[in-house]
């Protein structure tokens, strides 16, 4: 499928932020997907699998979360311990207040597009964005399905811990988590669930065996095929049901 893509530049409470946005070059107009970036930021690999997501009839859009920053790029095949500083800084530098400001603006900007459907959006989050997908879902209510793939800092015992906001999510959740990973202890997951239980959210919960940190990126030792086609499959048919 040919792609209309471009790198555009959204007008958000706090500055410019630069991202990358995708759409099939086909006629109609597609639903809003908003790809909430991991922690080693903007890159290649992440505008590829925005075009994954355009190519199954959305229209992505791919933000540059560190825009506060300036401009943040890493060089991640040579990454070493004080590029794992600066990321985890960069990482820090955002809030789930922040990031709820940023996607006011992304929606808008959703909506001022002729090849943006009306009415409800989707997201996706890796990593760090886990947090910000579930913020995102319950403070918009459009945003009606929405996924994370091993989202570290959903649950935790701050006043804006997401999973304190499940209560008011009207949309579909699907969460993702590695069978390995240090940034998610096991408990965290179980937390999950049950806040998820408790509020009555729609979702999907699963760990995936085999499974380490990262699987979903193919330019990483810890790849795992298997386990990130399933989870494809599982955002696409979550974002076909609720939005199409």
């Amino acid at each position: 499928m040919a792609l209309i893509e471009q790198h555009v530049t959204v007008t958000t409470k706090h500055g410019k932020c630069p991202a990358f946005a995708a759409c099939p070059d086909a006629p109609g107009r597609f639903p809003g997907i908003i790809f909430y970036m991991d922690a080693p930021g903007f890159r290649e690999e992440l505008c590829n699998m925005a075009r994954r997501i355009a190519k199954h009839g959305y229209f992505c859009l791919l933000p540059d979360m560190y825009y506060r920053l300036g401009t943040c790029r890493f060089d991640i095949p040579r990454r070493n311990d004080a590029m794992s500083a600066v990321i985890k800084a960069a990482m820090n530098s955002l809030s789930n207040a922040d990031v709820a400001d940023d996607t006011a603006a992304f929606i808008n900007w959703l909506d001022a597009q002729d090849k943006v459907a009306e009415g409800p959006v989707g997201s996706v989050g890796h990593c760090m964005s886990g947090r910000y997908i579930t913020t995102a879902a319950a403070r918009f209510p459009r945003m009606k399905a929405a996924a994370s793939l091993y989202g570290v800092g959903i649950v935790t015992d701050k006043e804006d811990s997401p999973h304190r906001l499940l209560g008011d999510i009207k949309g579909e959740l699907y969460y993702a988590f590695a069978e390995k990973d240090a940034s998610v202890p096991a408990q965290e997951v179980t937390d999950l669930a049950a806040a998820l239980k408790k509020a009555g959210t729609k979702h999907t919960l699963e760990t995936l065996p085999g499974t380490q940190h990262g699987f979903c990126f193919a330019e990483r030792a810890v790849y795992h095929p298997v386990a990130s086609e399933h989870t494809w499959t599982k955002i696409f048919d979550l974002w076909d049901r609720n939005l199409k």
